[in-house]
């Protein structure tokens, strides 16, 4: 599901920026930077946002024309798709079934070597994510 809410990136006293959503209660974040913060806004909203939707709540209505009258302050509207999001943190265990040479595999058994974590080390590598 796709949504949209302003955000509000306020100065924080010791650097960087904290972030709230007017709109989605207890729903906040921190950031050096505004790229930063971006980020972490995102990542905010979409877990507020997809623990709304486990909980077969309603959507909340975004505000309309929110404007922040505190001087520093940045208000800017964020999208979030929770398909999507749900998608790239999706860490379940998917089973395999693989071939190998017989001699290949007893020697990986005799060196104790864990084969689901050498394959995905291989195929994050082949992929360029490590």
């Amino acid at each position: 599901m796709r949504y949209t809410y302003p955000a509000v990136f306020h100065p924080a006293k010791e650097g960087g920026y904290w972030i709230d959503f007017p709109d989605l209660p207890g729903c906040f974040s921190q950031g050096e930077t505004i790229d930063e913060c971006m980020d972490m806004s995102l990542d905010a909203a979409s877990i507020w946002l997809c623990a709304r939707e486990d909980n077969k709540l309603e959507a909340v209505k975004p505000s309309i024309g929110y404007k922040s009258l505190i001087p520093d302050e940045i208000v800017t509207l964020i999208s979030v798709d929770t398909n999507t999001y749900r998608a790239a943190n999706d860490n379940r265990a998917v089973k395999k079934t693989l071939t190998l040479p017989n001699w290949l595999n007893e020697k990986a058994v005799e060196a104790h070597l864990n084969f689901s974590s050498i394959l995905q080390d291989g195929i994050k590598r082949s992929l360029g994510l490590s």
